[in-house]
């Protein structure tokens, strides 16, 4: 007997409704090229993957000169709507629904990555460790630090990729706020130093979160604009010296703009921070909540039925299994992940994992 029941309900996100609560997270996977086009072969990885509740896709760069992966795509220029819209007709076509995640990396970006222009960040300290690059894996440099009056420009960077996400035929979009990118940055005091409005207070640290919020959300509406937060992660040289404290102040606030939802990662992928963000959330966020980080069907399911969470986003299980509500569903297998091509170049790895065979498909449509 499947226990599941839980993850095929239907939810209702600002004016959308998906059909399942098994959502696909945000996934870098480097195969938009050295122009950051999405293509063909990312719409039908994408589309392959359309009975997920909402896929949110991978972290797109919403200004030019701010890659931290190497060919991961963006969303700043025509070419790019137009290799977007590829990939959302894909979607659409098997009926399902799609966010782009609107992403700036901030001090993770490097200079070999983008014709030599130095990173930005609320302060000028690097991240301790290495990145992958065309010459090879080289040390995060210290950033530039951004002077006030440079700050209206990443805003309305934000804005005009939120304006080319829906000329590309999005269903919504994402604020990437988590993992030590540019808002993430800004947010934790382990990464801002400054003084003056962006920087001291946790309103202060906040405040360009917020503000490149609201200039999304002018472009959407609030009802199509979600929010992805990380207040543990210490991926990216990240950490804050009260993450419970920080994050109840700023879901509070976020409640005033009615977000179609809010997307938690519950924990660190190195363990350097613990605790529980999840109960203080759910206890002052009044909107639809997210959760990801390591959740098994079962343990998804159960954090539903009792109210805990709305949702839950999955990754890598997604990567692996273009399938995976039918697996869930009937309680089937799931493929082997190989993780040497997470970040590769070819379908090797990307569209080539296989699905249920049709004659189970038929018994759980039955």
């Amino acid at each position: 007997m499947n226990t599941h029941e839980a993850l095929f309900n239907a939810l209702r996100i600002g004016d959308l409704t998906l059909t399942n609560r098994i959502w696909m997270a945000p996934l870098t996977r480097c195969r938009a090229g050295e122009q950051h086009i999405a293509n063909t072969l990312m719409a039908q990885y994408y589309a392959q993957r359309a009975s997920a509740g909402l896929i949110i896709a991978e972290a797109t760069m919403v200004m030019e000169d701010n890659s931290a992966f190497w060919q991961e795509p963006g969303i700043h220029s025509q070419a790019q709507v137009d290799g977007w819209r590829l990939v959302t007709d894909a979607v659409h076509a098997q009926g399902g629904k799609i966010f782009l995640q609107l992403w700036h990396g901030g001090r993770a970006c490097h200079p070999a990555l983008n014709g030599g222009k130095t990173p930005v960040a609320p302060s000028a300290i690097a991240i301790v460790d290495e990145v992958y690059t065309p010459k090879g894996k080289l040390p995060q440099v210290v950033p530039h630090e951004l002077s006030e009056d440079e700050l209206p420009a990443i805003i309305a960077g934000f804005k005009h990729a939120a304006q080319n996400a829906k000329a590309a035929g999005f269903d919504g979009v994402e604020v990437h706020g988590a993992n030590g990118y540019l808002l993430d940055q800004f947010w934790r005091d382990g990464s801002n130093k400054r003084t003056g409005a962006y920087g001291g207070s946790v309103e202060n640290r906040a405040r360009l979160m917020l503000e490149v919020i609201a200039a999304v959300c002018d472009v959407w509406g609030s009802k199509r604009v979600g929010l992805r937060l990380s207040p543990l992660n210490s991926y990216n040289s990240m950490i804050d010296s009260d993450p419970i404290g920080l994050t109840t102040w700023l879901v509070k606030h976020l409640n005033s703009f009615d977000l179609a939802y809010l997307h938690i990662m519950r924990g660190d992928f190195f363990k350097v921070q613990e605790g529980d963000v999840l109960t203080p959330i759910r206890e002052h966020y009044k909107g639809v909540l997210v959760a990801n980080m390591g959740y098994s069907a079962a343990e998804a399911a159960e954090a539903i039925s009792s109210g805990k969470i709305d949702a839950v986003t999955f990754g890598t299980p997604f990567l692996a299994n273009p399938d995976l509500p039918a697996r869930f569903k009937s309680d089937a297998v799931l493929n082997e992940v190989h993780s040497a091509t997470f970040y590769t170049w070819s379908a090797e790895g990307y569209t080539d994992y296989p699905t249920l065979s049709a004659n189970v498909l038929d018994d759980i449509e039955r």
